[in-house]
């Protein structure tokens, strides 16, 4: 007999017998949300920067501008979306309500996929920055991973018995990294910023039409993130107003501060230093060549000379502190699929089940961070792994992006009446139906980036395609042994304890 899903109030969970629809506590709010949403969203700048640097070179600025327009018709399908359905499935209960349960299958697993290596990337960049105090971790390729893999193991214990998330912490590290991002951006923009010196390392080191395409997909990575918003849409109040609140927020700081930190860049270096010297850690490279310059060339005194000694200090101690955020953020969003998709019957309860003592999910926990370490184990012998954990990630996210422009335009047909408070505007009518155009332009532009990720990286991302395979052999088993449709959608359950 199944019993109650008794979460710990640490992960955001409530245990309400009476309560079916609801089974989550509703707390957050505008800020919450946005901290939260920042922190796997803002925190990608401190790899995705070098990581298109080392594939586009010049054209990096121009391939994050692009990627940042696919961002904001993604961030607006997430918006209507998560206002329609408040749910903490994100992209996953966005397909099963606008096709079925098959579908909400493949866009769970997708973004279970994308949660590894969300949890991989972001360990395997903390070193580098942590390379500052003890220059090993970032020169040492043995000492660079073994650490990597150390956080998550580490963060793996620290999920399965249970953490507290606070949300004032979130906010707090997103208003400090945010106030750091300026204050970059801001000594570059006044005391180094050259209009035509910038032109040049833009013209001088123009990639190939090839790597600026293939830029143009890593760059997307920087605006992954804001599935996070969506998943913790059942936590708050008043999800259908001030989640996309929240959305819009992320979407237009994150946008200006992106492109302000890739001009600090390229005003502090050239794209090749950038790319080779900093590929890992990037603004880290920013701070300490603005310190260098502004220092050396005798134009920093007094509380700016201080503050640029501080500089690199402060970038390398934030930037491994949130990256290891993002990390457990992307463990603890494993709780909230495994949660969402074990309800509808999605996975295998077997995967989401609690543990009886700590009341967690662990063997998702663990299935999932194994699978995080793993990747990151190739750094033992890869020295492209970051690359290659760069196209995995946008393999995973840019899949689950297109499945939620695809139901969105879906549910636009399929239920038309559904109550919408957050209602895309610029729609084109086909056949009666009133569909948006961002969501149309924005599932266009998803795949054909996706596709461009798929044959450049084609000998790394059968990967994804392996996981993807196991994750529907896996669906069909289930739902046969249990004798269920392989389509269509079953009634929410209770999930069980251990």
């Amino acid at each position: 007999m199944q019993a109650d899903w008794q979460p710990k109030p640490g992960d955001k969970f409530v245990h309400r017998p009476r309560t079916k629809a609801h089974p989550l506590i509703r707390a957050l709010g505008v800020s919450g949300l946005f901290g939260a949403g920042y922190g796997n969203v803002g925190s990608s700048i401190y790899y995705a920067l070098g990581l298109v640097a080392l594939v586009a070179l010049g054209a990096t600025p121009i391939c994050l501008l692009i990627a940042g327009v696919f961002f904001v018709f993604t961030a607006l399908s997430y918006a209507e979306g998560t206002a329609m359905l408040p749910g903490a499935g994100g992209s996953a209960s966005f397909a099963r309500h606008g096709f079925n349960d098959l579908a909400g299958s493949i866009a769970g697993w997708a973004l279970a996929f994308s949660y590894i290596v969300t949890i991989a990337i972001s360990a395997y960049a903390v070193p580098s920055y942590l390379g500052y105090f003890w220059a090993p971790l970032k020169d040492s390729a043995i000492l660079g991973t073994s650490a990597a893999i150390a956080i998550v193991f580490f963060l793996m214990l620290l999920n399965i018995v249970g953490i507290k998330e606070s949300s004032i912490l979130n906010v707090a590290f997103a208003i400090l990294d945010v106030c750091t991002q300026v204050i970059i951006i801001v000594l570059a923009v006044v005391f180094l910023l050259q209009p035509q010196l910038l032109w040049h390392r833009v013209i001088d080191y123009w990639p190939s039409w090839s790597s600026l395409v293939f830029g143009i997909a890593m760059a997307s990575i920087a605006y992954t993130g804001v599935e996070t918003i969506s998943q913790l849409s059942e936590e708050t109040k008043r999800p259908a107003v001030n989640a996309p609140r929240a959305l819009l927020l992320m979407m237009v700081v994150v946008l200006v501060l992106f492109a302000g930190i890739s001009v600090a860049g390229f005003s502090a270096m050239t794209p090749s230093e950038l790319a080779m010297e900093w590929a890992r850690d990037p603004v880290a490279g920013i701070a300490q060549q603005l310190s260098v310059i502004l220092i050396g060339e005798g134009m920093a005194q007094g509380l700016l000379l201080a503050l640029c000694k501080f500089l690199p200090v402060l970038v390398a101690i934030l930037a491994a502190t949130i990256l290891v955020v993002a990390t457990n953020a992307g463990l603890m969003g494993i709780s909230r699929l495994t949660f969402s998709l074990g309800r509808f019957q999605l996975i295998p309860l077997a995967l989401s089940r609690v543990h009886h003592k700590f009341k967690t999910p662990y063997r998702a926990i663990i299935i999932f961070a194994v699978m995080a370490m793993a990747l990151i184990s190739s750094g033992y012998f890869a020295p492209d792994t970051f690359i290659i954990l760069g196209g995995l990630y946008a393999f995973g996210s840019l899949f689950s992006f297109a499945l939620s422009h695809a139901s969105i335009l879906r549910l636009r047909v399929t239920q038309p009446e559904l109550p919408r408070p957050f209602k895309l505007r610029g729609n084109i009518k086909l056949r009666g139906y009133y569909l948006p155009i961002t969501a149309i332009l924005g599932l266009i532009a998803t795949v054909a980036v996706w596709l461009v990720v798929v044959v450049v990286q084609f000998d790394t991302v059968w990967i994804g395609f392996g996981w993807m395979a196991i994750g529907m052999l896996v669906y069909y088993l289930f739902r046969r042994h249990k004798k269920l449709p392989l389509v269509g959608r079953v009634q929410e359950i209770k999930a069980s304890v251990d």
